[in-house]
């Protein structure tokens, strides 16, 4: 009797994010918001204050955190790949914190939030299909790497 390959679970979630996701101007709408709808949050969870003495960018720091575990527990070259995204992504949401404060912040990452989102709709519109995370919400954490798969896959990276 042959034995049947047990798949990782991130093999499990990238082929059911994928049957939501064959147009290729879906996919290319979500190469580019995907990463945006991230950045955005980041920046958005940035703006919370939690009091006198928390450093800014406390809550943002602890959700990145808690995201990138997630990404290394499904692969951890993922979850080191978007590791460093997400550490660039903070660096750029603490300087423009710096330039604009938090309330100039906030209106770029609801800007940016808003933007990308109408960007994914309008991707699932062309493709007929509707979102993976209408069906179970842990697909709004599996898009990011699942767009950080597609290009290690282009650079020939294992996951």
């Amino acid at each position: 009797m042959q034995e049947q390959a047990i798949a990782r679970p991130v093999d499990r979630f990238f082929d059911a994010y994928s049957a939501d996701h064959r147009d290729a101007t879906n996919q290319l709408l979500h190469v580019l918001c995907v990463p945006a709808i991230v950045w955005s949050l980041l920046a958005l969870v940035y703006c919370i204050p939690l009091g006198e003495g928390a450093p800014a960018g406390l809550l943002a720091a602890v959700l990145a955190v808690v995201a990138v575990a997630f990404w290394c527990w499904l692969s951890l070259p993922l979850g080191i790949g978007a590791g460093v995204a997400m550490a660039l992504s903070f660096w750029s949401v603490a300087a423009l914190h710096a330039a604009l404060g938090s309330g100039g912040l906030a209106v770029v990452g609801a800007v940016v939030f808003v933007v990308a989102w109408v960007g994914q709709f309008i991707g699932h519109h062309i493709e007929g299909r509707r979102p993976s995370f209408f069906t179970d919400l842990v697909y709004l954490m599996i898009g990011p790497v699942w767009v950080l798969a597609k290009a290690y896959r282009k650079a020939s990276l294992a996951y």
